[in-house]
């Protein structure tokens, strides 16, 4: 065991602990047992303490040989041999605080180790006079958040475009498949097949564009503004260059932002991004609706497409096969939209210089982005690209239908076609007939 303490007290870690005393605070006092703080968000951190060391290296600022074992450590990391070290929950107080201090004292203590210390020996290497260096929680949790949501919305928005595709296949092999058309779920005018599926690709061709224009503002960070935006502690020449790294490392075209304070104050971006995604969301459920209403039957419902039988739907009716993958795809959506009303309702709690919620913000957001990402290639792949349609049936419930009748409406009149309608006796053929009369 070993000793470490700070100004509340003294706490004893297992030796083989790579996390310190302020990790060990925040696990016990935000101990909900939800989940850990998401890993992308981790090594996006991790990214801005290589980045620093890097920088730090090349000013030739620290104790000879400390940042190039720190970059080490870091990279370590990186490659997940260190995963089971960060242990703070999502949701937690503090702005972040706690996650900031958990990569710290965890990257503190393998540079330690590179440097042949023991864990806990910070009179050599420190958490926070050398691993947070010119650092805040404040800049450097929304900086690793930005990071963290770019490289996410890249894997979203080609999801998007390969789900899209599939949809655009299935247009182009559905195009000569007529069919009923329907508003308020009545019998409307005739469409093809084709056509429906056309329009669902649309929605997402436009859901794909949204959200990579996001990124745009995703782009802007505060990295060197430290505690509220204004540069407190940090070297000029370190504000400078830990951006151009960061850049090198995250191959993203980082900038950084003309007003500091306003990206540490105001979290807006956040909540335009999960917009964006509620708005994929939508439209994933209501493309997910439809296909499960086409799908409805076998034989008591529309069923003008069949989806992939993937598992037995009951454990007491036999045979019967439910539509489980938009069913999933539907779910996925009600929680993206939950999330959408925790970030904005979180965001709009930015008092004055900081926003204490953007741990709610972290946790919803890249849950949402991941939840999307692999909603919208299973969609494709276990379900659009598998959809097989049922032309008879198609056929069919067209011609039972009075749909045709609309054409005659220009020749005949609305309150003619509506009558002969009516003195049809319920059969579309003989109205068929009677207007062709």
């Amino acid at each position: 065991m070993r000793s470490e303490r700070d100004g509340i007290g003294e706490i004893l870690l297992e030796d083989e602990k790579l996390y310190g005393i302020q990790t060990a605070r925040a696990a016990e006092n935000f101990k909900l047992e939800y989940k850990k703080t998401n890993l992308q968000l981790i090594y996006a951190i991790v990214t801005i303490k290589k980045a620093a060391a890097i920088t730090y290296r090349k000013l030739g600022i620290g104790k000879d040989g400390v940042y190039e074992a720190m970059e080490y450590a870091c990279d370590m990391i990186l490659r997940g041999k260190a995963d089971e070290a960060f242990i703070t929950d999502a949701l937690q107080g503090g702005a972040g605080t706690s996650s900031n201090m958990n990569v710290n004292e965890v990257i503190a203590n393998l540079t330690l180790l590179k440097l042949g210390f023991k864990r806990g020996d910070y009179h050599i290497v420190h958490p926070l006079d050398d691993v947070n260096r010119g650092q805040s929680t404040n800049d450097v949790y929304p900086t690793a958040l930005r990071i963290a949501a770019i490289k996410m919305l890249r894997k979203l928005s080609e999801s998007c475009a390969k789900l899209q595709q599939a949809l655009q296949i299935k247009e182009n092999e559905f195009d000569n498949i007529s069919k009923l058309g329907r508003t308020e779920l009545m019998d409307a005018v005739p469409i093809t097949l084709g056509q429906e599926f056309g329009a669902y690709a649309q929605a997402i061709a436009r859901d794909r564009w949204r959200l990579y224009k996001v990124e745009e503002r995703l782009r802007q960070v505060n990295i060197g503004g430290t505690a509220v935006g204004v540069g407190n502690n940090a070297e000029r020449k370190y504000r400078f260059g830990v951006i151009e790294e960061l850049r090198e490392l995250t191959g993203i075209g980082l900038a950084s932002a003309e007003y500091p304070m306003d990206i540490t104050q105001n979290n807006d971006v956040f909540v335009e991004a999960s917009g964006l995604m509620k708005a994929l969301a939508v439209n994933l459920m209501k493309i997910s609706n439809d296909l499960r209403l086409m799908n409805s039957g076998p034989k008591g419902g529309l069923s003008e497409i069949t989806l992939a039988a993937l598992q037995m739907g009951s454990t007491i009716m036999p045979g019967k096969v439910n539509p489980v993958i938009p069913e999933m795809i539907m779910q996925v959506s009600m929680r993206v939209m939950a999330n959408d009303f925790a970030i904005g309702a979180a965001a709009s709690h930015g008092e004055f210089e900081l926003n204490a919620f953007l741990p709610l913000i972290a946790d919803a957001l890249l849950e949402s982005l991941t939840l999307l990402t692999n909603a919208a290639e299973l969609f494709r792949t276990k379900c659009i690209e598998l959809i097989k349609p049922n032309a008879e049936r198609c056929r069919e419930l067209l011609e039972l239908s009075y749909a045709f009748a609309t054409a005659y409406t220009p020749s005949l009149g609305y309150d003619k076609v509506s009558e002969i309608i009516e003195k049809s006796g319920g059969s579309p053929q003989k109205a068929k007939e009677m207007l062709n009369d």
